[in-house]
């Protein structure tokens, strides 16, 4: 399990810095350049939504069937663990839910450039006639 986590952790930093050097001003070749390149990317990394849906389903089956430590029977290791594993769960749901959402940015990020791009060329177009 953890090498999901790791991987699904190794995603969502490679879509982070893929967002932000979208958002960076640069000179209008090199952005076309790099937004059609990632726009070639966005299709196949597209498992990212419902990896990161079968995981929070995981998540949610464990949650659903763990066994509570919130009684005086429990020592404070199993306390201890229990509180760990509810921490790991939350910080798994953040991971998964940002992994989705940075999914969705970059795309929306790469349809307003291409569209600017688009909208700049009718006008070159109408000027130049």
């Amino acid at each position: 399990m953890a090498l999901q986590w790791l991987i699904l952790s190794y995603v969502v930093a490679a879509e982070a810095v893929v967002a932000i050097l979208l958002t960076l001003p640069t000179p209008k070749l090199l952005r076309n350049r790099f937004v059609s390149l990632v726009s070639l990317i966005l299709q196949p990394a597209l498992f990212i939504v419902p990896f990161s849906g079968f995981q929070l389903l995981d998540i949610y089956w464990k949650n659903e069937h763990r066994l509570m430590c919130t009684s005086d029977v429990c020592t404070a290791a199993e306390r201890d663990r229990y509180e760990k594993s509810i921490y790991k769960a939350q910080r798994n749901v953040i991971l998964c839910v940002t992994a989705c959402l940075l999914y969705w940015s970059i795309f929306r990020i790469c349809k307003y450039q291409k569209d600017i791009q688009r909208m700049e060329e009718v006008e070159k177009r109408s000027k130049s006639k």
